[in-house]
């Protein structure tokens, strides 16, 4: 499969095009700094260059054409601002939507975040509040499209840089715990292999359960 994927030099997307390409598929990885091509080079995946704050959407769809699937990988980052929660985490996941549709490309994977549909405390500092507003809000864009995309919405806990392991609890709704980086990547790739995970939103932490029965366990 030729998957491209948004925030292609991201934690997670280096991990997920890694996984991919060992199997023989096609990562590509879009990216902003033309200086982190080598790395995702290294990682297995083509290096795509568009700033996803800047294209528009026909631009977007012209790299995104003869792709089997995108995955939203990005987001701002850590010392952004509120500014930029909006730009990346709810405009380019839309942006990267309205592309998809354009190119004819159906299947859409979004990485979120674990509990944004309660929205932020009231005590959060105005950052955090920005970017919990801006998952949700890009959440509820990417499940209202039914009729344009084949969707399916990963919301993980807390991110480690601890070793997978290969075990995780997949369901609607979990309570906040942990989840290392390498086992999001493994379940980004079991979704893209299932059919039917389709219009799903789950929310993911570490647990007990394999991933390949996890994700079967959760669309049964």
């Amino acid at each position: 499969m030729r998957i491209v994927i948004a925030g292609g030099h991201g934690k997670i997307a280096l991990r997920l095009e890694r996984l991919l390409a060992e199997r023989g598929d096609s990562p590509v990885g879009l990216i902003r700094n033309p200086d982190h091509a080598d790395d995702v080079r290294a990682a297995g995946a083509e290096p795509v260059v568009i700033d996803l704050e800047s294209t528009t959407v026909t631009q977007l769809a012209e790299r995104l054409m003869g792709a089997d699937a995108v995955v939203f990988a990005a987001g701002a980052g850590p010392g952004s601002g509120a500014a930029r929660k909006e730009t990346v985490d709810r405009a380019a996941a839309s942006l990267l939507a309205d592309a998809a549709s354009l190119a004819g490309v159906r299947r859409y994977v979004m990485v979120s975040a674990i509990s944004v549909d309660e929205g932020p405390p009231s005590d959060a500092e105005p950052v955090w509040e920005a970017y919990v507003n801006a998952k949700r809000a890009a959440d509820d864009d990417i499940r209202g499209r039914d009729e344009q995309l084949d969707w399916t919405i990963l919301r993980p806990g807390g991110l480690t840089e601890e070793p997978g392991t290969g075990r995780v609890r997949l369901a609607s709704k979990l309570e906040r715990a942990t989840v290392p980086r390498d086992d999001v990547a493994a379940v980004i790739v079991a979704v893209l292999d299932e059919p039917a995970t389709f219009g799903h939103v789950w929310e993911l932490v570490s647990g007990e359960t394999p991933i390949t029965e996890a994700v079967r366990a959760a669309v049964t």
